[in-house]
């Protein structure tokens, strides 16, 4: 037997490891995951994006053009939405993902309470439609108490007192202050620090 010679290959048995079961080589890069939340979330912003610059497109321009106008900051911040939505997508296509957080407090294997997230929305959607008829003070605590219940907050009383008062003092800084039209609600019509 010379030095040139190999030792003989061991016999593969029927019903053992196949090349699919093999161990990939050492150095190998396994191509990472899709994550499909990540692409979700990248083109949601390339879409709002694209409408801020859309909706950009109907405000009213004053007869003044020594201004930048009303339309020049939505068409900022539409035309930075669109980059970063497209960078995000490239980048998540060509699998250069970010890396997971890795926190004590953070368990990845908790799944999302969805009943949460739901209630969170209605919230919200009640609030937009509370501005007009009840006022932003009533609407605010709305907002920030029923948020707060839902994601915990005890006694529910004392989030939805933090949140009026919250609303409140927006709308003496906003609309008493600033002279900004939120509407102070029929209950605090005619107050005139609130511009009721």
């Amino acid at each position: 037997m010379t030095s040139n010679d190999t030792a003989p290959e061991a016999p593969v048995l029927p019903g053992g490891p196949t090349a699919e079961d093999a161990p990939p080589p050492p150095g190998a890069v396994e191509p990472p995951p899709r994550r499909w939340g990540e692409l979700v979330l990248a083109l949601a912003t390339t879409a709002l994006g694209v409408y801020v610059l859309v909706a950009a497109g109907s405000i009213t321009v004053p007869g003044s053009s020594n201004t930048l106008g009303p339309r020049a900051f939505p068409y900022l911040v539409g035309g930075m939405l669109v980059a970063a939505g497209v960078v995000l997508v490239v980048l998540i296509l060509s699998g250069r993902t970010g890396q997971e957080e890795g926190g004590e407090d953070v368990d990845p294997s908790v799944r999302t309470d969805w009943l949460t997230v739901v209630l969170l929305v209605v919230i919200l959607v009640v609030h937009v439609f509370a501005i007009n008829a009840v006022g932003w003070p009533f609407a605010a605590a709305l907002l920030f108490g029923g948020a707060a219940v839902v994601l915990g907050a005890r006694p529910w009383w004392r989030a939805a007192l933090a949140g009026l008062v919250l609303g409140l003092v927006i709308q003496v800084i906003f609309g008493g202050l600033l002279g900004l039209s939120l509407p102070a609600g029929p209950l605090l019509e005619g107050v005139p620090f609130l511009r009721g």
